[in-house]
């Protein structure tokens, strides 16, 4: 009779243990994430982040089926190759492995909307609804992954005809928890909705709004929404006022937010090189 019983009980403390090493790891790849983004020398990162990437593919070797690692590893992937990655194939591959870690959290916590991804946007967007806040970090990260990996693959028309379901995505978060990740998806609509002019059927005055309502939800920490709202929608109205106010006020900011450290110090550097081209693009 206490065979059965202290079987039950090993097993007991093995799935403990195991559930333990599991929630170490995924502390240890939020810590890395952290430690970088409030990192204020962006020349440390580039030269060190590529040992980080191979410990967190490490540590998703170690447990291949943990959400939390998989996205973490595709944030840091994807922000490593969109921030400081000029070679355009490199950039590609690690582009690819963010996305890759991303579908496979999306599939392991959605199965419906990863296989619904291949489908028609009026699919994608009817496999959306029955999602909430249980899988909005998933749903998040997986949609920041794909509108980097199409922004790196842009020449490619098959990538970029997936706009359109990102842009659902990004929108049915939204509807979820708008003010996720500091209004994440507001600001990525904003650049999204950019894109065109209105004449071309883009909607500008709308991704004002994102832009605007980013910037509000991160409390104007985060500087990289005012200089993505000056390259992006400014120069597309060609308003040359709102253009250099938001970028002289991203120069004269302190950087030192906590979360935002390093996008901000990259944010001062492209501030400085946008406002300095002002006058020959408008």
């Amino acid at each position: 009779m206490l065979r059965p019983i202290c079987f039950l009980l090993v097993a007991f403390c093995l799935t403990g243990c195991a559930s333990l090493v599991s929630s170490a790891t995924s502390r240890m790849a939020d810590n890395i994430t952290l430690a970088i983004q409030n990192q204020d020398d962006p020349a440390t990162v580039r030269d060190g982040a590529p040992a980080y990437l191979l410990m967190i593919d490490g540590l998703v070797e170690g447990d291949p089926e943990s959400t939390d690692l998989l996205l973490a590893g595709s944030k840091l992937y994807g922000s490593y190759s969109t921030a400081f990655v000029d070679d355009e194939p490199r950039a590609q591959r690690l582009a690819d492995k963010s996305l890759s870690y991303a579908r496979r959290a999306l599939c392991l916590e959605a199965r419906e909307i990863c296989e619904a991804t291949a489908s028609k946007l009026d699919q994608f967007q009817v496999s959306l609804a029955g999602t909430g806040k249980g899988e909005l970090k998933t749903l998040y990260g997986f949609a920041v992954a794909w509108a980097n990996w199409i922004q790196t693959n842009s020449a490619d028309w098959n990538a970029v005809a997936d706009l359109a379901k990102v842009t659902a995505l990004f929108e049915h978060c939204l509807t979820i928890d708008e003010r996720y990740d500091d209004g994440g998806a507001h600001l990525y609509l904003g650049v999204i909705k950019s894109l065109r002019p209105a004449a071309l059927g883009g909607e500008p005055e709308i991704a004002r709004e994102h832009f605007e309502t980013a910037i509000e939800f991160s409390a104007e920490q985060n500087l990289m929404a005012k200089v993505l709202m000056a390259k992006h929608y400014a120069r597309n109205v060609f308003d040359q006022e709102l253009h250099d106010s938001l970028l002289t006020s991203v120069l004269a900011e302190n950087v030192d937010y906590r979360g935002y450290v390093l996008a901000n110090s990259l944010a001062k550097v492209e501030a400085e090189r946008l406002l300095a081209e002002s006058g020959d693009f408008f």
